[in-house]
């Protein structure tokens, strides 16, 4: 092509706002504006609006769940608090999010970050923090060695920062901690003090028939909307997270996980003399719009995974990226720090 050719693609490009030389993936560009919020869905002090989008991807995953159960999948105890190893025994691709707990190993684990391991991958290194402090051998008949199942999710949005943003286990215990004291005192299950366990927490009899109410109130929303890809929460009328996913059947598989940990995070943050305000849509669409806007910082996690950032002082915002779907997005996590 010839410089003056070049030249006036250039002018052309500028006018209709595309950069010279990058292509841009049509996969990986939508943003909130492409969404379509349902909602509010309500119970006590938790708040849902669904959001509706395009399937970004036909690609699928197992969950570590679902590989888990199935015996698709192997996380090993190293020893290391902030390191496990996992190994994929199938031929599908594993999505582990951020959050997820392991049960099991010297002490129960949370996964740090969003991460994908691919079909028969060998051992590989996985981030993780302890979410157990009191406990350093083996517990009752589980086996120490590896883990045996992720049923649960951290919850609290500060628990959630500790780990992703401050990436501190000082303060992952110290979130644990408050977050089980919240539990205690709301859920009247004081024999939780009695254990540093989050995932023994969230497990206690009264606790459970506690979120039980939240779960069996809110799990039927994404009845009859076939096009539901996430969803966002409130708690106490006040924005918490979202999360959002490139396909609703990845979105699915984890909604009953997901509702859960919000559903825990309600009964930490419920205050039974306040009634919660109710929240706008608006209210939320901003939220979310207003978390894409700062500058974006990528790291790489593995040399199949990318998160990219994007923070500000009200708001942060994690996107995972699968750099061999030309670097196409898998998950959107959404937090509201204020």
């Amino acid at each position: 092509m010839k410089p003056k050719h070049l030249l006036a693609l250039a002018v052309l490009c500028l006018l209709i706002g595309v950069p010279v030389g990058l292509g841009q993936n049509s996969r990986n560009s939508s943003r909130s504006s492409d969404y379509r919020l349902s909602g509010p869905y309500a119970y006590k002090n938790l708040t849902v609006f669904l959001v509706h989008g395009k399937d970004m991807t036909n690609k699928t995953f197992l969950t570590l769940q679902e590989a888990l159960a199935q015996k698709k999948v192997k996380v090993y105890e190293t020893k290391d608090v902030n390191e496990l190893a996992i190994r994929n025994l199938s031929n599908q691709d594993i999505y582990v999010q951020s959050g997820d707990i392991v049960r099991g190993g010297d002490q129960d684990r949370m996964i740090s970050m969003d991460f994908i391991v691919p079909p028969r991958s060998g051992r590989m290194p996985i981030a993780a923090f302890c979410v157990e402090s009191g406990r350093w051998s083996k517990r009752g008949s589980e086996e120490n060695a590896s883990f045996s199942s992720s049923e649960n999710s951290i919850a609290g949005k500060d628990l959630k920062l500790a780990a992703k943003r401050e990436n501190s286990q000082e303060a992952v215990w110290e979130n644990v901690k408050l977050a089980q004291d919240k539990l205690a005192s709301n859920a009247s299950a004081p024999a939780i003090k009695a254990s540093s366990s989050f995932e023994l927490s969230v497990e206690n009899a009264k606790v459970k028939e506690t979120t039980a109410a939240y779960i069996n109130a809110l799990s039927r929303v994404l009845q009859n909307k076939p096009d539901v890809i996430g969803y966002v929460f409130a708690i106490n009328g006040h924005v918490n997270s979202a999360d959002v996913y490139a396909s609703r059947g990845l979105f699915v598989k984890l909604w009953p996980k997901l509702l859960k940990a919000s559903a825990v995070e309600a009964v930490a943050e419920l205050n039974k003399d306040v009634e919660a305000s109710p929240i706008a849509a608006e209210v939320v669409e901003t939220f979310l719009a207003d978390s894409e806007k700062p500058t974006a910082a990528a790291k790489e996690v593995t040399t199949r995974v990318r998160m990219v950032t994007r923070e500000d002082d009200k708001n942060i915002f994690f996107e995972t990226q699968d750099r061999t779907q030309k670097d196409a997005w898998v998950h959107r996590n959404y937090i509201r720090k204020q």
